[in-house]
């Protein structure tokens, strides 16, 4: 099993420096694939701005980060609170006069019956990972507009591609992060604002396997409570490349996309998972 902290020095291939001078927002990037993302960035150059709900997670990233030397900044926030969101962003291109990156990667899925799944259950969903995803995206806007550019990166998935039982709130909620990241970005481009969105495959960082974890009686495979030698037999015949996603695999793209070398990609949705959607899309 990899994560963000195991992957091998030799497997960087950006540039010394490549972000140098950015500010870079990423909700969502205390833990697992948010943090892989904000490591990178740091490693890059960024001063990377992480946001989340629970201090904790802004307590053990900040420290990960600042002690090899890299520039990073905490806030506390809930995505599903537009004022508050407005505030922080303004704060944050007040504090360090700009914002280059923002990456809306803040989610909250689990498995449930469709059924049975409370308002609650689907609101609390549905408001993180689609509406925080256009909270955040519409308080950056002005400001991005202002200095000239900047770059939004979204975090969908690739469960909605083909339907996934126990998952209509976080397929629905993903399936609006796409279409509003084709939205926004033609409507934004006049302004230089690029807005992609990536799709991440599995990933089995300890917060999937909280929330992926399905009830015992739902029929459903729990792959991250099997052994680690039914997990690998899974990445050699499941996924076409034979091995699990890290957060660095994710990471790579947001960075590939905040680097000069996505200048001119915008409304893309970037799937980076091994190819594992279309060998469960065969018949």
């Amino acid at each position: 099993m990899t994560d963000s902290t195991t992957t091998p020095a030799h497997a960087q291939v950006f540039r010394p420096g490549l972000l140098d001078g950015q500010v870079a927002l990423v909700t969502g990037g205390g833990t697992g694939i948010g943090l892989g993302i904000s490591e990178l960035l740091a490693e890059l150059g960024a001063h990377v701005v992480i946001a989340s709900r629970k201090p904790e997670h802004l307590e053990a990233a900040l420290a990960s980060i600042t002690a090899r030397g890299y520039k990073a900044s905490v806030v506390q926030l809930d995505v599903r609170d537009p004022e508050r969101v407005k505030q922080v962003i303004t704060d944050v291109a007040e504090t360090h006069g700009r914002i280059d990156l923002l990456v809306n990667n803040a989610a909250g899925n689990f498995y449930a019956p469709s059924a049975t799944l409370s308002p609650n259950a689907w609101k609390a969903v549905v408001e993180i990972d689609l509406y925080g995803t256009f909270y955040c995206s519409q308080a950056v806007y002005p400001i991005m507009a202002k200095q000239g550019g900047g770059r939004i990166v979204s975090t969908s998935m690739t469960l909605h591609y083909r339907g996934w039982p126990l998952m209509a709130h976080a397929t629905a909620a993903k399936a609006g992060v796409d279409a509003l990241t084709k939205t926004l970005a033609v409507e934004w481009a006049p302004q230089r604002i690029r807005v992609n969105a990536i799709a991440p495959g599995p990933i089995p960082t300890e917060g999937v396997r909280k929330a992926f974890t399905p009830p015992a009686d739902s029929g459903v495979p729990d792959l991250f409570a099997a052994a680690e030698e039914r997990m690998a037999e899974y990445a050699r015949k499941g996924i076409p490349l034979g091995r699990w996603g890290s957060p660095r695999d994710v990471a790579n793209m947001v960075a590939f996309l905040a680097s000069p070398a996505g200048d001119w990609i915008t409304g893309g949705i970037f799937v980076v998972d091994g190819g594992e959607w279309l060998a469960k899309a065969q018949p």
